[in-house]
Parts: C-alpha cells; structure tokens; sequence
C-alpha cells in the first residue's frame, strides 16, 4: 500500500503545473477514489450466557470500497472536511470458543461519515500541500447477520450497535492544474462497538474496539 501511494505520488508531481494554485479560501474541493477500512481491532472475551470465555475473541476483516470526499475552505489555511463512502462490508469471525463453534459468524456492513477540521500550514503558497486534520466519527452498522452454518450450529440473530469516536488524520494535495487534484491521506478512527447474538437461547455478548487505518487514494477537483 504505501509503495502504491508513493509512486502514484511522485506520478502526480511530475505531471504538475508550476502555475497551478493550491486552495484558496472559499474553494469547494470534492474528491473521489478507493477507500481502504482496515481494522486494527482489540476484542474483550466473548461472554455466553453471562460467563467469559477465555482465550476467545472476535475478529473483522479489511474491506476496500468508493471514497467520497466533500471540502470546504474558510481560508488558506483552514478547512472543514466531510468523509463519506459506499457502505464497507465486513465478516466477523471467532476464535478461542472451541466446541466447533469457531470460524466466521457472520457479515455486517458500515457507513463511517466523519467530520473534521483540516490545517493545511503552507497556505495557497505551494502546488503540494500536506495537512492534518481532527474531527468526529458516527458508525452507522447495519444489514448484520449470520452465516447459515453459523446458524446450523445453533446460533441465532446478530446484532452491532453504532459508534460514536474521535478522527485524526494526514493527507496530501497536489494540484495538477486546471483545478485538478491527486490526494493520498491517511486517517485513524476511533470505533467501538459491542456485538450480540444467541446460542441454543443463551445470550453471547462481545466488545470490540475496532480503531481502523483508513487509507484513500483519488483525485479532486476544485470549484
């Protein structure tokens, strides 16, 4: 992944007129590309009808889909950003409960829309501009369910609730002139979640900090 990022980079450099302005204040900037949610997830122990199961955990996989990416600049330096996407799709696994019982469990899909405020510290001096940024994050999980040999083993019903966290990240602009953009950033999310679902009728419960790297590549385009 990064040495994706570096060479589409350096591409997008070359290419760049020297002419070309960075952002101003009142520019709207709207870019789009692949985005990577890549979860970095700390499970609790799964509880089953009350009682923890050692050495048992949840697991998610990584899950690439179309980035949406809304801009809006106050100044030359200082923006507010809005990070959308086509829903991400995740299996859920777990480990460690023995019996037969461990393997994928099921499937849920997220949107991750995240706010934030964006520094851009060269102002419109520059055709490159790195900037950092801090915001909010709401999960919406939803379509969550079992896999049908799950439910062959007696599971039943699955349920994710919503997040609500903090966002940090870095990114790059390069402006390619004619009020295009290449941009690469890299954003961390503050998610945690609990999931639920029944075996044979017992309540099982899990938490998950799910704190996923989440890494766009794309293009924009100003107006």
């Amino acid at each position: 992944m990064k040495k994706s990022f570096s060479r589409a980079a350096i591409a997008a450099l070359a290419l760049a007129s020297p002419l070309a302005m960075a952002h101003q204040a009142g520019d709207i900037v709207v870019r789009a590309g692949a985005v990577k949610v890549d979860p970095h997830e700390k499970s609790s122990k799964i509880k089953a009808g009350g009682a923890a199961i050692a050495g048992s955990k949840a697991t998610l996989n990584s899950n690439t889909q179309l980035g949406l990416n809304f801009a809006y600049m106050f100044s030359d330096y200082l923006g507010v950003e809005l990070l959308a996407a086509t829903p991400f799709k995740h299996n859920i696994g777990i480990k460690g409960v023995g019996g037969g019982l461990d393997g994928k469990l099921g499937t849920t899909r997220h949107l991750p829309p995240t706010l934030s405020l964006v520094y851009y510290p060269l102002g419109n001096s520059e055709v490159v501009q790195p900037y950092l940024g801090a915001g909010i994050n709401y999960t919406w999980f939803f379509d969550s369910s079992l896999k049908s040999s799950a439910e062959k083993n007696g599971f039943s019903g699955l349920d994710v609730k919503d997040s609500f966290g903090w966002a940090a990240q870095i990114g790059m602009d390069i402006d390619l002139g004619d009020n295009f953009l290449f941009n690469a950033q890299m954003r961390y999310i503050d998610i945690k979640t609990t999931g639920t679902t029944k075996l044979n009728g017992a309540r099982v419960k899990v938490d998950l900090d799910v704190d996923p790297l989440v890494y766009m590549m794309g293009v924009g385009y100003k107006f």
